[in-house]
């Protein structure tokens, strides 16, 4: 065979040169987000819509150009709520605007709102003006508009799922989604079964061959052991685990993520991230809100079941595991259900755990209202609206050092937090009147909503006497780098778009959450009522007590 040019046998230089019109013209109408048509004018399927899309003229070295989300469409169910109102649809926007989905990408919503397509649109574009982090650009909403479209329905309505599967073909063949698409449930625990049911009755659920469809699940994923399971083996029956992703929004926060480099990308943290050096772990997240206008859902769940059996318990498995193999969601899964298998819970419930309700008092300068005084709750209530329990870990690693969980609504301020607390220096050669301001050095990994990193140690005050004083030093995302964070969202969208699970707790750890947590309540529902601390507090004081039987307090925030 003859050498064409640079090498190139003829055969090929001719092939290449056939094609590269047709190439150039596919690339074209891609970009303007529609697919090749053919004679009948109906896009045909991609022939390679692969579940990982990947751009030919990316080099997998270059760190500088963001993953991309291939052809693909998202579908909201529960579209009218505050969730989606707040977070979702201003997460697309901003994706979308930071160049990360395909310019064909399609919204669908579906809700009990009797809205043409236009109205859906105004909604989200009401939406993202309001709450979208980035800057409103005018073509950028006009080609996300192009491809919304609107379904109103209930949940038990048949012609409703088949006109949204109609919308879903049309969208195919009128935005080249390729069949891809990942359908979110932004609806209420009990709906999560029929919405399942109906998508696999109306053949939703099951992909073209070489397409994807996914299911994304809010929390709370049932609110018992038995209730989990049972709603596993519903969605499983309907979507392979692999394609279920359960949202847990801490997850996605930059700083959570930023835990795993901190430890495993730094020599200097590592070696002493364990019983040796380590005294205690705080795991904190406070609210400075009450339940709101969330009466109807929050009663009945409580501070516990609503915050440490997901956010608290993952941050708690994130903190305490080993080096994965690899950063990818089996290793990270492994070493998640090693943490939460190996928990144990305190020998004595009403020791080592305590619930609170807020009680009325003064907060940010406002007089507010106690939780059993608030509107829709019964007076005789016993939903806690504060939970703290201490958990061991029985590995070597952790054997004897306790993790202390505290969530709670109505608390001093907004904050969560991880303070590792350290063992204080087993000799001091300085006089105890010296170092009476120092206390235990700590490494603090604040999430929200100051993200960042503060290291507490003890420093030398100036001057002429030795005297040793805490000091703090402080990395913050806001100074560190010109780009500030992706809200959680955006970074958990994209990663369902992208079939990237690694951020997602898979059905075994939500199963193994519930067995820490169920037992709790168990003790607690025959266990007299809540605590009542005041709000602007920072929680009962039998929560003081706990820790102080220890011979430990509670961080400030």
């Amino acid at each position: 065979m003859s050498e064409g040019i640079e090498g190139i046998p003829q055969t090929a230089e001719q092939e290449t040169k056939g094609t590269k019109e047709e190439k150039e013209a596919r690339a074209a109408q891609e970009a303007a987000g529609v697919e090749q048509t053919g004679v009948s004018g109906h896009a045909p399927r991609t022939e390679h819509a692969d579940t990982h899309f990947e751009n030919p003229l990316r080099d997998p070295r270059d760190r500088r150009l963001p993953r991309i989300a291939g052809p693909s469409g998202l579908v909201i169910f529960g579209v009218t709520g505050d969730l989606s109102r707040k977070k979702l649809m201003p997460a697309v926007y901003d994706l979308a605007n930071r160049g990360l989905l395909p310019p064909g990408f399609s919204l669908v919503g579906f809700a009990r709102r009797d809205w043409e397509d236009q109205d859906f649109a105004q909604v989200v574009h009401d939406a993202v003006r309001e709450h979208a982090r980035t800057p409103f650009r005018e073509e950028v909403w006009q080609q996300l508009a192009e491809g919304m479209r609107f379904i109103p329905g209930d949940f038990d309505d048949d012609t409703a799922f088949k006109q949204l599967r109609s919308a879903v073909e049309e969208l195919d063949a009128s935005r080249g989604t390729s069949g891809n698409y990942a359908f979110y449930l932004s609806v209420p625990p009990k709906f999560f079964p029929k919405v399942v049911q109906q998508l696999k009755k109306h053949k939703l659920a099951s992909a073209p061959e070489g397409s994807w469809r996914r299911a994304v699940i809010e929390k709370p994923f049932g609110h018992d052991l038995r209730s989990a399971e049972e709603l596993n083996a519903i969605v499983h029956d309907v979507f392979d685990p692999e394609q279920v992703f359960r949202i847990d929004h801490y997850l996605g926060k930059e700083t959570v993520q930023n835990l795993l480099a901190l430890r495993f990308a730094n020599q200097m943290f590592e070696p002493i991230w364990n019983r040796s050096y380590v005294d205690h772990v705080q795991i904190t997240m406070a609210e400075d809100i009450g339940i709101g206008g969330r009466a109807g859902y929050y009663d009945g769940i409580g501070a516990a079941r609503d915050v440490i059996q997901n956010h608290l318990l993952q941050l708690m498995a994130l903190t305490a595991m080993e080096e994965p193999a690899a950063f990818d969601a089996a290793s990270l899964l492994t070493e998640k259900l090693k943490v939460l298998k190996a928990v144990r819970l305190p020998q004595e419930l009403g020791q080592g755990t305590v619930r609170g309700q807020y009680a009325a008092g003064w907060q940010g300068g406002t007089k507010v209202r106690g939780y059993l005084e608030e509107d829709g709750i019964d007076p005789s209530s016993t939903t806690d609206t504060y939970a703290a329990v201490r958990l061991q870990v029985d590995n070597r690693r952790w054997a004897g050092v306790p993790f202390y969980l505290r969530t709670g609504k109505r608390l001093g301020r907004r904050v969560t937090e991880i303070a590792v607390v350290f063992q204080r220096a087993p000799h001091s050669p300085f006089d105890s009147s010296a170092t009476e301001e120092l206390g235990s050095n700590a490494i603090v990994i604040r999430v929200q909503p100051d993200e960042g990193m503060t290291v507490r140690f003890g420093s030398k005050v100036p001057g002429t006497s030795m005297e040793i004083r805490d000091v703090t030093m402080d990395f913050a995302y806001g100074e560190s780098f010109t780009e500030s964070s992706p809200e959680a969202y955006e970074r958990l969208i994209l990663d369902v778009l992208l079939g990237d699970a690694n951020l997602f707790p898979r059905h075994q750890e939500v199963e193994e959450s519930w067995k820490i947590l169920d037992p709790i309540e168990q003790y607690w529902a025959t266990h007299g009522r809540p605590a009542q601390y005041a709000s602007g507090s920072w929680g009962p004081e039998e929560a003081d007590e706990m820790l102080a039987r220890d011979g430990r307090s509670w961080r400030r925030p």
